[in-house]
């Protein structure tokens, strides 16, 4: 099972890949913009974890979001 967990839309946007329970491969999008605490969808940190891998999109089961509901709240 692949599973492709995404962070971003605060700050440190980053992606991460876990293959059958197990961490293959993971980066923050800043890796790749030079922008420090790049909060933008984190798209070249997925094609780093899924090149990583020799996946493609259609390779992955799911596609998880992290966030913190009641932070965001009060954020807003």
């Amino acid at each position: 099972m692949n599973i492709l967990g995404i962070s971003a839309f605060y700050h440190d946007s980053a992606a991460a890949l876990v293959q059958d329970g197990k961490i293959t491969a993971a980066a923050q999008e800043e890796r790749f913009s030079r922008k420090k605490h790049d909060e933008r969808f984190p798209q070249h940190a997925v094609r780093f974890c899924l090149d990583q891998a020799g996946l493609s999109l259609d390779d992955v089961d799911h596609v998880v979001f992290y966030d913190k509901p009641l932070i965001k709240f009060e954020r807003l």
